[in-house]
């Protein structure tokens, strides 16, 4: 027997692809605390940064959890002062969930974050790697959700972000104003969450 093993899963991409998510998560968590929050409810705060003030059914379907995994972290987040729930005027049985003001600043200091720690998890990709493994997962999970029933929206989702220019790459230079001066485009589509992926 050799001085050195391998562990069982290391030829397995399921292996691999749940000690990168660990990894992610852990990461997440470490910079989630810093905010206040554990993993998790930064999940929820997105979700209505991205949608608005939706039904707890929405926001567990939208999540890929049960209602009562939903209502559980919208608790504490409401506790925090991050949501709030309304009752809805015409039918005061149907509650509608939804960030308030410093809600909406978690959430653009968690995109903050969240994209921090994209750099760190994809800092040697470049742009045509990044689009591929983002494809790639999706595909993972469409093929999960097939198998399991699990509900596969958003799953096959085009890739709406456009190519990330190579690292070594300048930025594309815009055609030169009136007075002769030379301005770098800036990418109006800046990765923000996730994000969606």
């Amino acid at each position: 027997m050799s001085g050195k093993s391998k562990h069982p899963g290391s030829k397995s991409v399921g292996w691999a692809l749940v000690q990168a998510a660990r990894l992610h998560r852990s990461r997440m968590g470490d910079r989630l605390a810093e905010l206040g929050l554990f993993a998790g409810q930064e999940q929820v705060v997105q979700a209505l940064a991205a949608e608005g003030q939706m039904t707890m059914g929405e926001l567990a379907s939208i999540l890929r959890v049960r209602p009562p995994t939903a209502s559980k972290t919208v608790s504490r987040l409401a506790a925090l002062g991050l949501v709030e729930r309304r009752a809805e005027p015409d039918d005061a049985r149907v509650v509608r969930v939804g960030l308030t003001a410093e809600g909406a600043a978690k959430a653009e200091a968690i995109a903050a974050l969240w994209d921090d720690v994209e750099s760190e998890l994809l800092g040697d990709f470049d742009g045509k790697d990044r689009k591929r493994l983002r494809k790639l997962l999706r595909k993972v999970a469409r093929n999960l959700a097939e198998a399991t029933g699990a509900d596969a929206r958003g799953l096959d989702a085009a890739d709406e972000e456009p190519d990330e220019p190579d690292v070594d790459e300048p930025p594309p230079r815009a055609p030169r104003t009136a007075l002769g001066e030379d301005e770098t485009v800036k990418d109006a589509a800046a990765p923000t969450l996730a994000h969606s992926a």
